[in-house]
């Protein structure tokens, strides 16, 4: 069903017997949300097996009975404190918002920790149904609930469920409508805290509740709760200074009197209310250890995890371009065919063949030609994600990201970015310090996202043996990892200096991950680089080949041309062989000629000194400067300009890597492969670290900064080259 993003409210529609039911889903990260979100719904959101993978609100339809409910999927959050950008999001939309029903999914294998917002969320006094989720698992362990009693004790509904498998989601949907019906018939428990605690909130409730605030329709002792908690969000609430001023005093005397911070204290209250209800309601097994503990045991090891990830890292390059190999060869082959099938169907040699064949299937055909290479490196993501490893990765590397000022969680947008660099910058919403979010989404663009792959898959077989393949695209993403991190540990030692918050994480259980899932996530990334390659490669390929054809060769220069290639055909003594061979001689340096003098050629000469110390042409650097709308475009530039201004007589067919091959050396290729790694992110990644940084200076710094370090890594990298080799 249709989907939307968004966070602001929207007028309820009208059912078949009455108004569509607003049900908001909450719940902690890893607990199943999304998935059951994504099985009630039908909606196409990516599920992801690791903390913070959704950070927009989603929004999704389903029609259970005569009746239709707006599922709306809230940012998993551990609590409503309203410390990171997930928790004030999910609170503004259930207090703003006013759902008719909240769903909170609840871990049933991690039942306290879960209840914690579940809890938070009573509290607000709304209408609750608690998912059980992951039913299977905990029962698997041996826990015992008695949900009737369990239920008194909270005042909410219980539903067990097991997301992936459907399991319990049409009970889930007719409890959801009779709370609906009858919101009020639970009975609403209160938590109890301490007595002075107890105390001070019935006095400073009462005051809030005869003081004017913009939070109308939230329960004065949840305001007054969130005021002894010094919640900022919720004291700007307020116009009463007096009110304030008495918040302020009483949370000063709570914490002389109970020796700790009043939001302590009140976080302990309602963990000791969740061990009361559960105390009788719910028998745990005596643990042991589980699956995921024992593959934890080596796959997190202190020793052997970070070359076993190094190792995954290293098995995922080198299947991309075995197993993608094969079907790449397939799909050239078939562009080649179309391009001689539409080449002979269109006459003579006129722009508009010129443009099918050179512009559009020489530009968006040597894009996706690489297609087979980035669902293969999606499929390997998807499986690492959606297993569970994503988290052990960033666990992994917490030590070093600790190390360089960033918090462990970091870790996690820079696999993302591996993907693409836009939904990577949106996942930093799961740090909480600003400063950790923005040196993260400033070294972002380092990690190779999947638009630069068609680069190297362009010249990693064009330039080095089939032994170097993988080694070399790891190499490629190694550097981009380590400079990652020391522009981080520069970023955090100057501009953004501050001390790093512990690594707190949760570590999921490893599960198999759903033909279902893998699909999802390959439908969504596989999907769009193809709508990328028929929209905006296609637009700007149409744009780079009329750039490259005018303006035209000058009358005069294409008359040197004709009467060389009519001298040689006036010759006699050349056989048939060495004519054809200086005819495609002239030929090629006539086409090259008109490159050089059209609007393309002309830009790219004019930059070509600048690019001229990294070992760069004018070809290299035009398509430098097209990659900043798109990197695909790189490769999409080259193609159209070896498809205008160069044959090869004796295979006319000859794909663009043999050409590359007689123009540039392996050196030139790391080269090129090492600028499109570090220089400007696309158009696209600048507006996202512009919109999530709240301003321009910082998208732009990440623009100047990237570009100069490309220029100078490279330019260094080449020069020194020269001199060993």
């Amino acid at each position: 069903m249709a989907t939307s993003m968004h966070g602001q409210a929207q007028t309820p529609t009208i059912g078949s017997r009455g108004r569509t039911l607003r049900v908001a889903l909450a719940g902690n990260p890893n607990s199943g949300k999304t998935t059951i979100f994504n099985a009630l719904t039908g909606a196409r959101q990516h599920v992801g097996n690791y903390p913070g993978v959704t950070v927009e609100i989603k929004e999704g339809n389903c029609r259970h009975g005569d009746r239709e409910l707006s599922i709306v999927d809230l940012p998993g959050t551990y609590s409503l404190t309203a410390h990171s950008p997930e928790e004030l999001v999910a609170r503004r939309f259930l207090i703003e918002n006013t759902p008719d029903v909240v769903v909170v999914i609840v871990d049933a294998s991690n039942l306290e920790r879960n209840l914690y917002l579940a809890v938070q969320i009573l509290e607000l006094q709304v209408p609750v149904v608690l998912a059980f989720n992951m039913w299977d698992l905990a029962t698997e362990h041996g826990a015992v609930f008695d949900l009737p009693r369990l239920e008194r004790q909270l005042g909410a509904r219980i539903v067990p469920t097991v997301g992936h498998r459907k399991y319990g989601l049409p009970a889930l949907l007719d409890t959801i409508l009779e709370v609906a019906r009858a919101p009020r018939a639970a009975e609403r428990v209160r938590v109890s805290y301490e007595p002075e605690i107890d105390g001070a909130l019935a006095t400073l409730a009462e005051r809030v509740a005869n003081s004017p605030k913009t939070a109308d329709g939230v329960p004065s002792r949840w305001l007054a709760l969130k005021l002894l908690e010094g919640d900022p969000e919720v004291s700007r609430s307020f116009a009463d200074p007096a009110l304030l001023a008495a918040a302020r005093t009483n949370a000063a005397e709570l914490q002389a009197s109970l020796g700790v911070d009043p939001a302590v204290a009140i976080a302990g209250g309602r963990y000791d209310f969740i061990q009361d209800a559960c105390a009788d309601a719910v028998r745990l097994a005596k643990p042991r250890r589980s699956l995921s503990d024992r593959v934890d045991a080596i796959l997190t090891h202190r020793l052997l995890g970070m070359p076993i990830l190094f190792g995954l890292m290293y098995l995922v390059f080198h299947l991309t371009f075995t197993f993608g190999q094969p079907p790449m060869d397939w799909i050239e082959s078939g562009f080649e065919a179309l391009k001689g099938g539409i080449g002979a169907i269109l006459p003579g040699d006129g722009l508009l063949k010129s443009l099918v064949v050179d512009g559009i299937l020489g530009g968006v055909g040597s894009v996706l030609v690489f297609l087979p290479n980035i669902v293969l490196l999606f499929l390997a993501i998807a499986l690492l994600e959606d297993s569970g490893y994503m988290a052990r990765a960033a666990f992994l590397m917490d030590r070093l990201m600790h190390s360089i000022g960033l918090h462990g969680k970091s870790f996690i947008p820079m696999l993302l970015g591996f993907g693409c660099s836009v939904p990577a910058i949106m996942a930093t919403r799961t740090l909480e310090h600003r400063r950790d979010r923005l040196a993260t989404m400033l070294v972002l663009p380092l990690m190779s996202c999947g638009a630069r792959l068609p680069t190297y898959a362009l010249l990693i077989p064009a330039f080095f043996p089939d032994a170097w393949r993988a080694p070399m695209l790891w190499l490629i993403y190694l550097i981009g990892i380590a400079l990652a991190i020391a522009a981080a540990k520069v970023l955090r030692s100057t501009l953004l200096r501050g001390e790093a918050p512990p690594f707190v994480m949760e570590l999921p259980p490893y599960r198999i991950p759903t033909i279902r899932g893998i699909l999802l996530h390959l439908r969504n990334q596989v999907g769009g680089y193809a709508r990328k390659a028929g929209t905006i490669i296609l637009g700007l390929s149409i744009m780079l080949w009329a750039m490259a054809q005018w303006p035209a060769l000058p009358e005069e220069r294409a008359a040197v041309f004709e009467a060389q290639k009519a001298a040689v055909a006036a010759q006699a003594d050349l056989d048939e062989a060495a004519r054809k061979e200086r005819l495609a001689d002239i030929e090629n340096a006539q086409a090259d000629a008109a490159l050089q003098a059209s609007l393309v050629g002309r830009i790219g000469q004019g930059i070509e000194p600048v690019f001229r110390p990294l070992g760069f042409d004018w070809r290299i650097s035009t398509a430098i400067l097209g990659a900043l709308a798109a990197k695909e475009v790189f490769v999409a530039q080259l193609g159209i300009v070896y498809s205008l201004g160069k044959a090869d007589p004796d295979d006319p067919s000859a794909e663009l890597q043999t050409r590359l091959q007689d123009d540039y050396t392996p050196l030139q290729a790391f080269c090129m492969m090492l600028f499109c790694l570090i220089s400007a992110p696309c158009v696209a990644t600048l507006a996202m670290t512009r919109r999530e940084s709240g301003s321009w200076h910082w998208a732009l710094f990440q623009f100047g900064g990237l570009t100069a370090m490309a220029w100078l890594l490279t330019a260094a990298v080449y020069q020194l080259g020269r001199l060993i080799g």
